[in-house]
């Protein structure tokens, strides 16, 4: 998809601890950052971080890349404890004053908060924390979570009871949620909504040790971090490992002294399931991650598999608009029996932010970002793979780049059901209007591009590609934008 059909995740949090064995020798900070490269691709517009050396919070916040954000921060910054944050906005206006993770006074000292997600009952929660009197400093549902984690819930005796907050936090809050939060207590609290609907995970971090052993030495590992992250790709940039994910519903603990689980709070009807957002494996996380047991490079591979078997072409060439449709790509490939070839190649220098406000710019965008391997079209049968459809603006700019380059058929085939109701989970999936497949069919929109054919997954095939290779018994995906059913009640 080009730039102005991508759709947007609305953020990414991490979070890290030391183990009590190191805790004189190690600082998060770098660990931190690194975890937050590795989650950019969820949210470009703003990072924050928040660290704990036992005493103080130290933050960092900016607008922009993760890079420009801390450039002046030097990597021996104090902490052995802290949180972090990447940001798209989906409420809230993209302003250095909704940068995350959000930092409030309680009577329980400081706590820090970031959040993955979008509250559907937010206008709710917002007019009943302004009514008892709470002021608002910004327009974000991240902003309401955090005060409803400082407000005394029902019944709670002897001090903070963390566990009791959250729990009412669940209560109040309708999906989706995925936190991290850190207390003047120095330690994290990770938890999800009870549906799941977005993901995160818990990992570890070890080290080489050398013990003297008489003349010699012996080498052993030890735990040197405790880890959270929206997605597991985070722990291989710094060689953590995947323990496993967060569950629905899960209240986590981490601090120096390990890893461990509070309970479970579950959704309020009991004909309810979860609602792991589908578009996750689709699109929106990257391929080295793993959700529910499961590579998700494999699962877009199955949807291409799927897809070839659902839609079966004659033609002399597989490819793809670089770079997220290429396990489906290949998937398709190998199902097909038609060989894979480049088509195109993305220029890398082009950044994010190319505006594209008419049709002549827009299509000077696509020129700019990709140049045809003419050697690969001329006079060949192509079968071009998407991810997705949104609004369609960029298909056509790419379609006359085929038929430019000598493409003698063109079939377009895309690994995920037509797009066609918006989400209020986190995702910027636009209004229904926007959404070109409540326009045209497959055959329609064929015909409205000039191609030879085109052929959505299905939805029976996407389900079954994403639970081929589970390992988990998750007992529901979230698919409201294929089918216009949500988990929750919509409340305005």
């Amino acid at each position: 998809m080009g730039n102005e059909d991508v759709l947007k995740d609305s953020c990414a949090v991490f979070g890290c601890s030391v183990s009590r064995e190191c805790l004189n020798e190690t600082n998060v900070f770098s660990t931190i950052y690194l975890g937050l490269i590795a989650l950019q691709h969820r949210g470009q517009e703003s990072s924050g971080m928040v660290l704990s050396d036992g005493k103080e919070f130290s933050v960092k916040k900016g607008m922009g890349l993760v890079d420009s954000v801390y450039a002046d921060v030097t990597p021996n910054e104090k902490g052995y404890i802290g949180i972090g944050h990447n940001r798209y906005s989906t409420t809230g206006k993209s302003l250095v004053l909704n940068c995350q993770p959000f930092v409030v006074h309680s009577n329980y000292g400081k706590i820090a908060v970031a959040h993955n997600g979008e509250l559907v009952n937010a206008g709710k929660i917002r007019k009943s924390l302004l009514k008892q009197g709470i002021g608002l400093s910004t327009e974000s549902d991240s902003e309401l979570i955090t005060q409803l984690l400082v407000q005394e819930p029902p019944g709670e005796q002897n001090g903070v009871d963390w566990v009791s907050r959250i729990t009412n936090l669940m209560q109040i809050a309708e999906c989706s949620f995925s936190c991290v939060m850190l207390t003047s207590e120095n330690e994290i609290f990770a938890f999800r909504d009870p549906f799941g609907n977005r993901p995160l995970c818990i990992g570890e971090l070890s080290k080489n040790t050398s013990i003297e052993c008489g003349e010699s030495k012996k080498v052993c590992r030890q735990l040197s971090m405790y880890i959270v992250s929206s997605e597991s790709c985070a722990f291989t940039s710094i060689g953590a490992a995947l323990i496993r994910d967060v569950n629905p519903g899960e209240i986590i603990r981490i601090c120096p002294d390990g890893i461990q689980s509070l309970g479970i709070v579950g959704r309020n009807k009991e004909d309810s399931h979860s609602a792991f957002c589908i578009f996750e494996y689709v699109y929106f996380a990257r391929p080295d991650s793993f959700f529910e047991g499961q590579e998700v490079y494999t699962v877009r591979k199955e949807c291409g598999r799927q897809l070839a078997l659902e839609s079966a072409v004659e033609a002399d060439v597989v490819s793809t608009i670089p770079d997220s449709a290429g396990p489906a790509a290949r998937g398709f490939s190998e199902k097909s029996g038609i060989p894979y070839e480049d088509v195109f190649i993305k220029n890398r220098y082009i950044g994010r932010t190319f505006i594209q406000p008419n049709s002549a710019d827009r299509k000077l965008g696509i020129t700019t970002k990709f140049g045809t391997l003419n050697s690969n079209i001329k006079g060949n049968r192509i079968v071009l793979i998407d991810d997705s459809i949104v609004r369609g603006n960029t298909m056509p700019h790419v379609i006359e780049m085929l038929k430019n380059a000598g493409a003698k058929e063109i079939h377009i085939r895309i690994a995920s059901p037509p797009l066609k109701h918006p989400c209020f989970m986190g995702i910027n999936i636009p209004t229904k209007e926007e959404l070109i497949a409540n326009d045209y069919n497959s055959m329609e929109l064929a015909k409205y591009w000039g191609v030879d054919s085109l052929v959505y997954l299905s939805l029976d095939g996407l389900t079954r590609a994403v639970k081929k290779n589970s390992s988990t018994k998750q007992d529901g995906h979230c698919m409201s934008c294929l089918t216009g059913k949500y988990p929750v009640q919509l409340q305005w």
